[in-house]
């Protein structure tokens, strides 16, 4: 269902993509609230939802009377939630059209943008690389090489003479490493073949890949929030329709299926596997679900992998990954070297069929030629050994993240997180809409850290920082030193002057 409005004067036009019916808003809201007015903590507990992206921007809410009766409270108190919701720039109304979800009037800096992430710099940010050695970086969630690196390079050194003859373009990828990733999603349950991969310069030109050979301007694409950043980026340089699902507290598949049925969606880009930056591992049962609403709504189910060798105890048991739920070629994988491995290996992988692998490969001509041969052949040898790199991988990872885990709980109380069992980052809630403030605070404070905003389409999520933990234990403990010094000077300070409304 679609309604779009078209204004002048300065006035933004407006367009409700979904709408939520009245049982799965009370869902969302759990339990009537017990504070009095009931009207405001309901009101409150809305505002929480939009806030930190379970109920996505432009949604139409359920009429007055069907929420009521599905709260089971009088309509007088659902009317008075939404008008003070009205007040406060949360909802907006239009005669005849009914009641959708709003940001409201921007309240920040000028150099704290809505809408998206700010322009320039790693994730959007503009800020240049600090000359200071103690300056302590938050915002790459990518390891070191792992101890068998040189050895594979060593191996793949001695192998590239075999290669140096010929031209050095395979434009699907070496075959030693096509088997060598196949016969990995062989080993989880999914028969596949070598000419079902597809081998790319990283898993940011894989998506970028997918995108320009299946999406066309204007199609909708749903995306998770909070999510990749640059996949948004891919997304939006196509001209796609971004049409978002929350996932703060975990994927709600009956809203996901709605969602993508009410907005058409040609594709759905997910992290099932430790979400970044949440860290959630999506369940089997909640895989099968997204696998029948893309079936359902005739889109592709695209799966990023790139964390999901990433479990901090290699010994527990593993969901199926996505595509083990697919039987008609409708998810695609794409898979990456680059946090298992080194940030420095661009390479990355597409796993479909065989017949969108040979587009993928004609359609990559514009982009590149071809992928690294060296870098290819390190990931080969890397892969041979991928049990130990998982090993070793887990047991860093869990240390520095229980170390950033107790530094945030003495210094930083009142942040709210849950510990991961996979993945690289805290997904941390910070009590206050005041994220990109702190991330400002904390470059003077001599630590970098990306706002929430930043990995939501539409503004959102101004109370969560991600913080991952990918550094030494006690880099990481200097610095929630220094967040937790950005963040009082960030309480002290005066808020800002309100400006106006802008998109």
């Amino acid at each position: 269902m679609d309604w779009l409005y078209r204004a002048n004067h300065g006035k933004v036009a407006l367009m409700v993509t979904r709408y939520v019916s009245g049982p799965q808003l009370a869902r969302l809201l759990g339990d009537v609230p017990r504070e009095r007015p009931v009207y405001g903590a309901l009101a409150r507990s809305v505002r929480a939802l939009v806030l930190d992206g379970r109920l996505a921007l432009r949604t139409r809410l359920p009429a007055e009377r069907d929420l009521a009766s599905a709260l089971g409270v009088s309509r007088t108190t659902v009317t008075a939630a939404y008008d003070l919701l009205r007040e406060e720039g949360y909802v907006e109304s239009r005669q005849g059209a009914g009641t959708w979800t709003a940001l409201p009037p921007v309240r920040m800096s000028m150099t704290e943008p809505r809408g998206g992430p700010p322009t320039g710099g790693r994730f959007g940010r503009a800020y240049p690389a600090p000359d200071d050695p103690e300056f302590i970086d938050l915002g790459c969630a990518t390891p070191g090489a792992p101890a068998a690196f040189g050895e594979a390079v060593a191996a793949a050194v001695a192998e590239l003479p075999r290669y140096s003859t010929g031209p050095g373009y395979e434009p699907a990828g070496l075959a030693c490493l096509r088997e060598e990733i196949a016969a990995g999603y062989a080993a989880r349950g999914i028969p596949t073949r070598p000419d079902q991969i597809v081998v790319t310069t990283g898993a940011q030109h894989a998506f970028t890949l997918l995108v320009h050979t299946l999406v066309e301007p204007g199609d909708a694409v749903l995306v998770e929030r909070p999510t990749y950043p640059h996949a948004l980026g891919a997304l939006r340089r196509r001209g796609a329709r971004l049409v978002t699902a929350g996932v703060n507290e975990g994927w709600d598949l009956e809203l996901i299926a709605g969602t993508m049925r009410q907005a058409a969606v040609r594709m759905a880009y997910t992290i099932p596997d430790f979400q970044n930056p949440t860290g959630f591992l999506m369940s089997g049962a909640d895989r099968a679900a997204l696998v029948d609403a893309a079936r359902g709504a005739d889109a592709f189910a695209v799966t990023d992998e790139t964390f999901a060798e990433l479990a901090h105890d290699p010994d527990a048991p593993a969901e199926p990954l996505l595509a083990s739920y697919d039987t008609g070629g409708r998810v695609i994988s794409v898979g990456s070297a680059s946090k298992l491995f080194w940030g420095g290996l661009r390479i990355g992988w597409i796993r479909t069929t065989a017949p969108l692998a040979r587009r993928l490969v004609l359609a990559r001509e514009p982009f590149d030629m071809a992928s690294p041969v060296l870098d290819q052949l390190i990931v080969a040898e890397l892969l041979r050994r991928v049990a130990e790199v998982r090993e070793e991988r887990a047991a860093a990872l869990l240390a520095s993240r229980d170390a950033l885990a107790a530094a945030l709980r003495e210094r930083l109380p009142g942040w709210a997180f849950r510990l991961p069992d996979g993945g690289m980052s805290l997904w941390a809630r910070i009590g206050a809409p005041v994220a990109t403030r702190l991330a400002e605070a904390a470059e003077r404070h001599g630590v970098r850290v990306v706002p929430g905003p930043v990995f939501a389409a539409d503004g959102v999520l101004e109370d969560y920082v991600r913080l991952p933990y990918v550094l030494p234990p006690d880099a990481l403990r200097t610095a929630v030193e220094r967040l937790a010094a950005a963040f009082r000077e960030v309480e002290a300070a005066p808020a800002a002057r309100p400006l106006p409304a802008y998109v």
